[in-house]
């Protein structure tokens, strides 16, 4: 049975973890209000820009650009987005397992990752896929630019030949508690779906100035761009929201375990006092009896 001092030597490191978990919460919800009001800002702007992408790439010839390209999808390459730090409930794990879903379903395509966050690193470490680059510890003060290296190395692989197709995988920031794992074709870019029965004339058409060409020359790497932006965010927003409510959900555990231990501590007392009190009431009643014999 535990003694009073084991109890309260538990109670202490309870206590302890709780302030821990509690300034987590708060350095994580001081975080998420930054990356939230980003995210909010950027994803308009991405998503309109996919939306114009795909309207023209379903206009455009298929050699009007080398990104717009189709090949047989043969080699196929796997962005994983994760974080660089654990105690962010099932943020992690979700993405490595979807991720594993997508690799197991291709069967003899030839699939190569790039993982970005140390959880993502050391999961397929150990595992036989192979890891082409790796991005790390950069999301705290994560910029335009370090989308623009991720991207610029996927697109000089995908024109050089290297790979038929780049996906994309990260955590979608939907709310505080809620992250949504999607899967997105980065290149080829995708064309717009026709809207049936209506064709091409229902959406419209364009005119370009000055070309159709330039104009996808200077759009095409600025939106492949945008979107590996734009999933970081979203990745970051996420991974701060989920360790928020994993670490409020932590706090909210220490401090029921901290009254499950205190009664039990009481009790153990109450126990030890009571028998103390009945030593010294038998010892009293033995002296006197010995009194008066």
């Amino acid at each position: 049975m535990a003694t009073l001092r084991d109890i309260r030597r538990r109670i202490r490191s309870v206590e302890s973890t709780q302030k821990i978990t509690r300034a987590m919460k708060l350095v994580a919800a001081a975080k998420l209000r930054r990356a939230q009001e980003r995210i909010l800002s950027a994803r308009p702007y991405a998503v309109k820009m996919a939306e114009l992408l795909s309207s023209l790439v379903r206009r455009a010839e298929g050699d009007a650009h080398p990104l717009l390209v189709r090949r047989p999808a043969a080699r196929k390459r796997l962005v994983i987005i994760t974080a660089d730090k654990g105690l962010c409930g099932a943020f992690n794990s979700n993405i490595l397992r979807a991720s594993l879903a997508f690799l197991r379903e291709q069967g003899e395509t030839s699939v190569t990752l790039v993982v970005v966050g140390k959880k993502a690193r050391d999961f397929y470490r150990r595992r036989p896929w192979e890891v082409k680059s790796e991005m790390l510890g950069f999301f705290d003060r994560l910029a335009y630019s370090h989308a623009q290296e991720l991207a610029g190395g996927l697109m000089d692989e995908y024109l050089g030949g290297e790979v038929d197709e780049v996906h994309l995988m990260y955590n979608e920031f939907r709310s505080v508690a809620v992250q949504r794992v999607k899967r997105e074709q980065l290149l080829p870019i995708e064309p717009a779906a026709t809207v049936e029965g209506q064709g091409d004339a229902a959406a419209g058409d364009y005119i370009y100035e000055p070309s159709p060409e330039a104009i996808l020359a200077a759009l095409l790497p600025r939106h492949v761009t945008t979107q590996v932006y734009r999933a970081l965010m979203e990745s970051v927003a996420g991974e701060y929201g989920a360790r928020m409510t994993a670490m409020e959900a932590a706090t909210k555990n220490a401090k029921e375990m901290i009254g499950v231990l205190t009664i039990q501590y009481n009790k153990a007392r109450q126990e030890r006092i009571t028998k103390e009190l009945l030593d010294i009431v038998g010892g009293a009643e033995a002296l006197r009896q010995s009194v008066e014999a």
